[in-house]
């Protein structure tokens, strides 16, 4: 099952991590409650959704434990804000993407995965993250503005001409 189970897991404990190292501690600890939970089990439901739900919620329970006063690991507060065709998250890779999330702060990581990716609401977020709901609708909308900034920054040749984002750089710098 660890094998069978194992690219699955540490794809999910990766979008939640800031780290390989992090997704490694809750990989494991996410297969040790699967192994010491089997009985629990409801074979009646998919058994790879059974899996999601502890990794998501061991990551989720890994974060509180270790990254919740984390600073933010970038400053781009008054940049402006990129716009996007429907088209540029296609031309990255998954690799790429899951390396973006990992920059962001931990909170905005989280709340960004879990609505995006896992489809929860911001009412249920704010329940599992023990945060007010209106956080978390600022969290997500922060995560997001910070997600298209750290697109343009690491891979400018995606907005040929974008002339507005390389004069904030030249200011900044």
């Amino acid at each position: 099952m660890f094998k069978q189970y194992f690219g699955f897991v540490k794809g999910v404990a990766l979008r939640y991590c800031a780290s390989y190292e992090e997704s490694e501690e809750v990989l494991n600890e996410s297969f040790l409650k699967v192994f010491q939970n089997l009985q629990r089990y409801d074979p009646g439901q998919p058994f790879k959704a059974w899996v999601r739900t502890i990794v998501v919620n061991t990551a989720i329970s890994y974060y509180r434990k270790n990254n919740k006063h984390t600073r933010d690991r970038i400053t781009l507060e008054d940049a402006p804000v990129p716009k996007f065709d429907d088209h540029t998250i296609e031309r990255l890779t998954g690799e790429e993407i899951i390396a973006l999330l990992q920059i962001l702060k931990p909170v905005y990581r989280n709340v960004f995965v879990l609505h995006v990716v896992e489809g929860y609401n911001h009412r249920e977020i704010a329940e599992m993250l023990e945060i007010n709901e209106a956080t978390v609708r600022s969290h997500y909308m922060r995560a997001r503005t910070r997600l298209q900034h750290l697109i343009r920054q690491y891979y400018p040749d995606l907005f040929p001409g974008d002339w507005e984002l390389r004069s904030f750089k030249q200011n900044e710098n």
